[in-house]
């Protein structure tokens, strides 16, 4: 049996370009591509904070270092410059595979430097 669990997660990340007239795809910097784990042309989930949009594309490096964030082609009508969002990867993964296993958590500060990263998520309390 296999489970489709989150890979990555980029938490809380800002738009900063939204451009109709480009392939579709999500621009994302190339750095924050390598610490998520994240591959150039993977399918990902973006969760829109600000708007509550939730879209599917595919990720393309963006320029390392340059917090780039930009959402592409038709999904441009999905979010804004300056919008919240949080960008997901999932993977299939085997029993034996989930024995050891722990999502890469990245999350973003405004300008869309690293504030941290973790691999759990704080249990929600009632």
């Amino acid at each position: 049996m296999q489970s489709t669990m989150l890979k990555a997660k980029l938490h809380k990340a800002r738009v900063t370009h939204a451009v109709l007239d480009y392939e579709g795809s999500c621009a994302i910097d190339g750095k924050l591509l390598d610490m998520s784990g994240i591959r150039e042309f993977e399918q990902i989930q973006i969760y829109n904070v600000t708007n509550g949009e939730r879209f599917t594309t595919y990720a393309i490096r963006g320029e390392d270092n340059s917090g780039i964030i930009s959402i592409n082609g038709a999904a441009a009508h999905k979010a804004d410059v300056g919008d919240t969002i949080i960008i997901c990867a999932y993977a299939n993964y085997t029993e034996a595979e989930l024995i050891n296993f722990k999502p890469r958590l990245i999350y973003m500060n405004p300008d869309n430097s690293v504030s941290h990263s973790s691999n759990a998520i704080p249990v929600q309390v009632a």
